[in-house]
C-alpha cells in the first residue's frame, strides 16, 4: 500500500454539513465577483463576447444598449425555470445563488476603471479573472447557470455530450459576435473562452507540481527500501509482466513533489545503475502527506 509523509502534516477538520454548505456559498459568492469584476473591467468594455449569456449580454448592449445585468437576469431566469422542470429541483437548488448574485455584481461594479483599451490583453486577462472565478463557483458545487443550464438540458434530450453542447453553444455566441461585432472581435472572444477554459482546467485538476514515478528494476526491495528510509516517501509496488520475456516482475510506483525528483533519481541510480525509471505529472493528488480534499 502507498504510504505517505505525513510529518509536519496537521490534521484536518473534514468540512461536511453545515461548514461544508458555508463554505460552497463563501465560494459561490467569491467566484461571482470575481467574474463580475473581470467581465466589467475587460469583457465588456472592449466588446468581448466570448460565449455564455454573459457574451450575449455583450451583443445585447452593443445592438440594442441593453443594461448587461438586466440582459443576464432576464435570461437566465426562464433558462433556470426550466432547468427546474428538466433536470430537477436538487440542480436548481444549486444554480439559484449563482444564476442570481453574478448578474447582481455585474450590476454593482459596472461604473469601475478600465484598466486597457487593448482587445488582445483584455481577452487574455479578461479570460483569466472569469476563469478563477467560474473555478470557485464550481469547486462551491454552484453554477452560474445561464447555458449551462441549456447545455445539460441539451445533453439529456438529445443524448450529446455535455462539452460538445457547450461547444455548440458559444460557438453560436461568438458566431453572433463575428456578425455584430465583426470577424475580430470574434476571434479575441475565442481568444477568451479558450483561457477561461484552461484557468477553470487548472483549478479543477490542480497544477502539474506532484509527479508519479514508476520504476523497473531488479532490485526492487532494495530500491524501495531506500525509498522508504532515505526519502521518507511511501511506495506502491506493482505485479507486472514483460512484454518481451513474459516474466513476472514488480514495479514500483512513488508519488513525490517536485523537489524530490532528483532526489529519487540518485536513490535509485545508486542502487541500480541500469533500473528503467518513467517520471509522469500528476495534475491532482489526494491522500496524506499531499492535499486532503476538505
Amino acid at each position: 500500500m502507498q504510504k505517505m509523509n505525513s510529518r509536519n502534516k496537521p490534521p484536518l477538520i473534514p468540512l461536511n454539513g453545515p461548514l461544508r454548505h458555508t463554505v460552497d456559498i463563501g465560494l459561490i459568492l467569491i467566484g461571482s465577483l470575481i467574474t463580475a469584476l473581470a467581465f466589467n473591467l475587460f469583457f465588456l468594455p472592449n466588446k468581448i463576447a466570448s460565449g455564455g449569456v454573459s457574451g450575449l449580454s455583450v451583443l445585447a448592449q452593443a445592438w440594442f444598449g441593453a443594461e448587461p445585468a438586466f440582459t443576464q437576469w432576464a435570461l437566465n431566469i426562464p433558462l433556470f425555470i426550466l432547468g427546474v422542470l428538466i433536470l430537477g429541483k436538487q440542480y436548481g437548488a444549486r444554480s439559484l445563488l449563482g444564476s442570481f448574485v453574478l448578474p447582481l455584481f455585474i450590476f454593482l461594479t459596472k461604473d469601475g476603471p478600465i484598466p486597457t483599451t487593448n482587445p488582445l490583453l483584455a481577452s487574455i486577462y479578461g479570460g483569466i479573472g472569469v476563469g478563477l472565478g467560474l473555478g470557485l463557483v464550481f469547486r462551491g458545487r454552484g453554477s452560474t447557470g445561464g447555458l449551462t443550464i441549456l447545455a445539460q438540458i441539451i445533453q439529456k434530450l438529445s443524448g450529446l455530450s455535455f462539452s460538445m453542447s457547450v461547444v455548440l453553444l458559444d460557438g453560436t455566441v461568438i458566431t453572433l459576435a463575428a456578425f455584430v461585432l465583426g470577424m475580430e472581435q470574434a476571434l479575441y472572444a475565442l481568444i477568451g473562452l479558450f483561457v477561461t477554459g484552461r484557468v477553470i482546467n487548472a483549478l479543477e485538476v490542480g497544477f502539474s507540481y506532484t509527479k508519479v514515478a514508476y520504476i523497473i528494476s531488479d532490485k526492487t526491495e532494495d530500491i524501495s527500501q531506500a525509498i522508504l528510509n532515505d526519502l521518507d516517501r511511501g511506495l506502491t509496488k506493482l505485479n507486472a509482466q514483460g512484454g518481451y520475456t513474459g516474466d513476472d516482475r514488480t514495479v514500483l510506483m512513488v508519488v513525490v513533489g517536485q523537489n524530490e525528483i532528483t532526489r529519487l533519481k540518485a536513490i535509485v541510480r545508486s542502487v541500480d545503475p541500469g533500473a528503467f525509471v518513467i517520471i509522469t505529472e500528476a495534475h491532482e493528488v489526494l491522500g496524506e502527506g499531499f492535499k486532503r480534499e476538505a
